[in-house]
């Protein structure tokens, strides 16, 4: 499935991207962002998705934990599988990548093969933030 872990059946998916340096606050601030423009509550979380090598970060554990939740890593293979689907593209994103968008791609990638982007990335100063959702989930 290309998952670290099993998400069974995903609710709403918020797929993070991040650099090294960002901390968890400015994650959590995003997400709660993001939430919001899209208009749902932090409730509807059920995943926080992210590349696989960066799922280990502790600022990605700090912010899944303030939802309840514990990040999903998200392998190279599925975030390019997923690629297709996204919206936003950046050419830094895609030459290191390999992607248009990780947050995007980890958000459907999670998800589900016919997961919709309920909100395309949006971006702090050090993250990225996408919400995706399965297709029989959709708001």
């Amino acid at each position: 499935m290309g998952l670290d872990q099993a998400v069974s059946p995903p609710g709403i998916v918020a797929g993070i991207g991040f650099r090294r340096v960002t901390t968890g606050a400015e994650i959590v601030a995003l997400l709660r962002r993001a939430l919001s423009e899209a208009g749902l509550a932090p409730e509807r979380l059920s995943a926080l998705a992210t590349a696989a090598d960066r799922a280990g970060e502790p600022a990605i554990h700090e912010a899944a934990a303030a939802f309840g939740l514990v990040p999903t890593g998200v392998d190279a293979a599925a975030l390019t599988a997923a690629d297709a689907r996204v919206e936003t593209r950046s050419s830094r994103i895609e030459a290191s990548r390999g992607v248009g968008s990780v947050a995007e791609a980890a958000a459907l990638a999670c998800a589900g093969p016919e997961a919709r982007l309920l909100l395309p990335r949006i971006a702090s100063a050090g993250a990225t933030c996408a919400l995706a959702a399965p297709a029989e989930r959709l708001p």
